[in-house]
């Protein structure tokens, strides 16, 4: 790290257990085997799913953290179906900011489907810069994160870049499949997402397509705001032809 008053390498915000794992939990693994440390703040408990309840859903969150090998995740069970985007839960996600110190960022891209998760981009854009308010009223030092990233939700058809995770594919698999309740059965896997497709069978088949866009077997999507400065376009990875 750059500068020692980052507490954690990377922090992934979500609306609901479960996002961050088909999202960008191969990201996640891949920087936790780099030794980062890493960390997930859920801001629901995920209760209005289809299955599953309060508790279930919270023992199958513990689940996936230990493979996703995350060093924290935090809940700040704001009610499902109803993440508004308002000064109290800015203030929430800030003061987990500040607690966490997170170098690194990740929020859902801002094209969504689900409000919660559209919800969750906004607000946690705005945590991160309250979060570096001298006279704000939050407890601990300002700090605020230097980088932020979109995690591709889906619906998005553009990206600033992508990240290979053709070695954390499988692992990245195991973590969703720890939310048995919501995937385990595949009658109930098959309602959740898109009917009739399996969250799977979604992941593989996009994470294949992206990856071929890069020359690898599996890829994340991400998106940025800034630009990306380049040193050396020369030991850039992906072939133009």
């Amino acid at each position: 790290m750059a500068d020692n008053k980052y507490k954690l390498d990377v922090l992934a915000i979500a609306a609901h257990p479960d996002d961050v794992e088909i999202t960008c939990g191969g990201l996640l693994i891949k920087m936790a085997k780099l030794g980062r440390k890493t960390g997930v703040l859920d801001l629901t408990r995920g209760e209005m799913g289809t299955f599953g309840t309060d508790q279930t859903r919270a023992d199958e969150a513990a689940a996936a953290a230990k493979i996703l090998g995350l060093s924290y995740r935090g809940n700040l069970s704001i009610p499902d179906s109803a993440v508004e985007f308002n000064q109290e839960n800015k203030l929430k996600i800030a003061q987990v900011i500040r607690e966490q110190a997170p170098e690194l960022v990740i929020l859902p891209h801002w094209v969504q489907r689900h409000p919660d998760h559209l919800a969750c981009c906004r607000l946690g854009y705005d945590a991160c810069f309250l979060a570096g308010l001298k006279k704000i009223k939050l407890e601990g030092e300002p700090v605020r994160p230097r980088k932020i990233i979109y995690a591709s939700y889906y619906r998005n058809s553009e990206q600033s870049f992508l990240v290979d995770i053709t070695d954390e594919y499988e692992q990245k698999c195991e973590a969703v499949k720890a939310y048995n309740s919501q995937f385990g059965d595949p009658k109930n896997s098959l309602q959740i997402f898109h009917p009739g497709e399996s969250v799977f069978d979604i992941m593989q088949i996009r994470g294949a397509r992206l990856g071929q866009l890069a020359g690898v077997k599996q890829a994340e999507a991400y998106s940025i705001k800034e630009n990306i400065l380049i040193d050396d376009p020369q030991k850039m990875p992906v072939r133009s032809i």
